[in-house]
């Protein structure tokens, strides 16, 4: 399986212990001129990163930092065009994008998780299990009903209405969208050559993945933006699914909606806690190359979730002035420290877990690269 280089389209006290412990960080920086730094991008990464300008803010009064949330695709085309200092995405730069681009950096700031969600009330309380196949017959119109017999087949006990499936997935380019046909792509290769059911449908040869693919037309389905906007449809709108980002896991909860069970490479039904994206997460990092643009989607392990992903600050290495790229790698530094804006009191909220020290290590390199 394809694992690196893979080509695509593209709690306060403790917080404020978090800040003090790294005040130093900010001593040099406290008496230069001020520095300005938008961010952009990722709607899955956009609520820590709000944590994080405030809190630094207190380290670095000099450092004015913005965030917005336009989708991961923008965060990437936005900080390549140099239009904000820091783009945000759930996706790394594809390798077209790199080779055009050779000065651009893919630098993980932390690990998350993505959900597949369900408006399914009829559901009393089960825990709805899918697999990738599945889904890909569900986002294909091959499986239109919520008791059809490839979901039946996963969920023996589980009452499933007759009634036809509202898939939803997003409009704008999406990390997440990557992260998801990703999962499709990789959980059903050649899935015409092992099963003769006609409910089976072969995303890797007819859709691929990317931060934008070509959907096929489904009858009823719907297209959002955001993660917000992902959330409101699905919420709305009895007997859909989709796919969000787990910082948005107390947005779902709240909303009464139910997260799926999903089938992992070794056919294990997982629901994504800390310790089942912990445990993806060991099974391919070591894997992670130097530029660290790798996949941790469909991970093998027992108790490996299979959606989760690297969330990477896409910076230049080549910044206006000294100034500017000091305040930015120092910036990011503080994101990636334990001490700092991965403190679980920054992370736990989210649902995001810490870069495993080797991880944290090749970052920092990255990090260093920018002048």
């Amino acid at each position: 399986m394809r694992r690196s280089r893979i080509s695509g389209v593209p709690g306060k006290g403790r917080a404020l212990a978090s800040i003090v412990g790294l005040a130093i960080l900010s001593v040099a920086g406290g008496c230069a001129a001020a520095q300005n730094i938008a961010e952009t991008g990722s709607t899955l990464i956009y609520p820590v990163f709000q944590s994080w300008a405030g809190a630094y803010a207190k380290i670095d009064p000099a450092v004015h930092m913005t965030a917005s949330a336009t989708g991961s695709e923008s965060g990437i085309s936005q900080a390549i065009a140099g239009q904000v200092q820091i783009g945000t995405s759930d996706a790394y730069m594809a390798d077209t994008q790199i080779m055009a681009n050779s000065n651009i950096l893919n630098i993980p700031l932390a690990i998350s998780a993505q959900l597949v969600v369900v408006n399914l009330p009829e559901l009393r309380g089960s825990t709805l299990k899918l697999s990738g196949p599945v889904l890909a017959g569900i986002y294909s119109g091959k499986i239109q009903e919520w008791d059809a017999a490839p979901i039946a087949a996963l969920n023996s006990g589980v009452h499933l209405p007759h009634h036809t499936i509202v898939p939803v997935h997003r409009a704008d380019g999406s990390g997440d969208t990557f992260i998801f046909t990703q999962f499709l792509t990789f959980s059903t290769p050649d899935v015409h050559l092992r099963a003769a059911s006609d409910l089976l449908y072969d995303w890797e040869t007819k859709i691929g993945y990317g931060t934008t693919v070509t959907w096929p037309p489904v009858a009823g389905g719907q297209t959002s933006t955001g993660n917000q906007g992902m959330l409101k449809t699905i919420a709305g709108t009895p007997y859909a699914l989709g796919y969000l980002g787990g910082s948005l896991k107390s947005d779902v909860d709240k909303a009464s909606l139910e997260i799926a069970m999903l089938k992992n490479q070794d056919g294990n039904f997982l629901l994504p806690t800390a310790a089942t994206i912990t445990a993806a997460a060991a099974a391919l990092t070591p894997r992670t190359p130097p530029d660290e643009r790798l996949t941790l989607v469909f991970a093998p392990g027992a108790n490996s979730y299979p959606l989760i992903n690297y969330e990477y600050a896409i910076v230049s290495q080549k910044q206006p002035n000294p100034q500017v790229a000091a305040a930015i790698s120092k910036f990011l530094e503080w994101c990636i420290s334990p001490q700092g804006g991965s403190a679980t009191s920054f992370l736990d909220p989210v649902h995001f877990i810490g870069l495993p020290a080797p991880i944290r290590a090749r970052s920092e390199i990255q990090i260093a690269k920018i002048q």
